[in-house]
């Protein structure tokens, strides 16, 4: 195990109706002129954004809108929320969604002190020092966004999908989560989210680093209780403690617990950018098509972590075979995903004749020379990965 520094501040409220307490929390952590950030029409259409505005009106919390965040979010609204905060003169930013909303709100977060442009932090040539205060009410667990300190917005000039990770200033103070809020997903997107938590959890799972029994452990027991509920919430989309679970474990896969000590990979999701960004897809289902195909070239590349993810999460028996043992766990996550309604190749996902050359152009251009750390993945590699994802 690794020598590591775990920092987690976020304050989790989560049950039924908590969205109630969310002016209480606002002010606990000093907010006094708010920007509500949303999306689409469902916080609209549930009511939810009405119930929140009114908690905040009856506590005398001052606040202004920015709505209109879509999937796969871009800097056009974060340039302008921006300018709104500053305008408004806001101390404190309450995303009220799921993961693109959320990520944007970071932006604007570190873009509203910064005297440059916000972008700066999303290609390395800035490190945000501060940022506007967060809080957060959950609707879609997916992303984790709620309890990292993790961002990522595409920026449509060049259509560049980047991640920013600074846990030290970007992680909320706090956030409201309502399972109940999550009851009138689509099954689309409650399978996209079920997904996304997966594939954060392996991006850690997949390590060189030994000695990492406990978070391998933490994993795969985490990974197992969402295959299980992902099969109760599909037939029973209102079941409270089906969703409840789903919930917690999407802000477990993605707040650094099961990455502690580990030396993490994330080829998979770098791959996955490039398809959403030049596609336009959901990133869950894009990680779908991905993340089987990362594993058949890691099954031939270096199955050991893949056998063992075979044996402990999808029950493959043992033995002296890792190629083998790796081959059926995947076929296995893939009957798991084309189960919940997911794709799991590029034709499934919409996208007929996928543009290789493009994507593994932009894959390196964005990511470097070598990508990742289980296996790093040099040009040969990544297009091989997205021919797999293509057959």
């Amino acid at each position: 195990m690794n020598n590591f520094t775990f920092y987690s501040p976020t304050e989790f409220v989560f049950g039924r109706e908590t969205e109630s307490r969310t002016a209480e929390l606002v002010k606990k952590y000093g907010g006094s002129k708010v920007l509500i950030v949303y999306g689409g029409g469902s916080v609209i259409r549930s009511g939810l954004l009405a119930r929140v505005e009114s908690v905040l009106s009856d506590a005398g919390i001052v606040y202004v809108k920015l709505g209109g965040i879509q999937p796969n979010p871009t800097d056009p609204k974060v340039y302008e929320g921006i300018e709104l905060g500053r305008r408004e003169r806001i101390d404190f930013i309450l995303p009220v969604g799921g993961g693109s909303v959320i990520d944007t709100a970071k932006a604007i977060a570190v873009g509203i002190p910064y005297e440059g442009d916000f972008w700066d932090f999303f290609i390395g040539k800035a490190v945000p020092e501060k940022a506007v205060r967060i809080g957060v009410v959950l609707t879609i667990p997916a992303a984790g966004s709620e309890g990292s300190g993790n961002s990522v917005i595409t920026k449509l000039d060049g259509l560049k999908k980047l991640s920013l990770r600074t846990p030290e200033v970007l992680r909320p103070a706090f956030a409201v989560m309502n399972p109940e809020l999550t009851y009138t997903l689509p099954a689309w997107q409650t399978a996209c989210g079920i997904t996304d938590m997966m594939a954060h959890i392996m991006e850690r799972y997949f390590t060189n680093t030994e000695d990492t029994e406990v978070t391998d452990r933490i994993c795969e027991g985490t990974l197992k209780a969402i295959i299980y509920e992902a099969m109760r919430v599909t037939i029973e989309p209102c079941n409270y403690g089906a969703r409840a679970n789903l919930m917690w474990a999407g802000m477990i896969a993605h707040n650094g617990t099961c990455g502690v000590g580990c030396e993490e990979d994330w080829s998979s999701h770098f791959l996955e950018h490039e398809v959403s960004a030049v596609y336009n897809v959901s990133h869950g289902a894009g990680l779908a098509v991905i993340f089987p195909a990362w594993l058949t070239y890691m099954a031939e590349h270096h199955a050991g972590k893949v056998a063992q993810y075979a044996a402990r999460v999808w029950d493959v028996p043992k033995s002296t075979d890792c190629k083998a043992m790796a081959l059926e766990g995947i076929r296995r996550f893939k009957s798991f995903l084309h189960s919940i309604g997911m794709p799991v190749t590029f034709r499934e996902l919409g996208i007929e004749h996928p543009d290789i050359d493009l994507l593994v152009k932009k894959f390196h251009e964005n990511k470097g020379e070598r990508v990742g750390n289980y296996f790093p993945l040099d040009s040969k590699a990544s297009r091989e990965i997205y021919e797999i994802a293509n057959r």
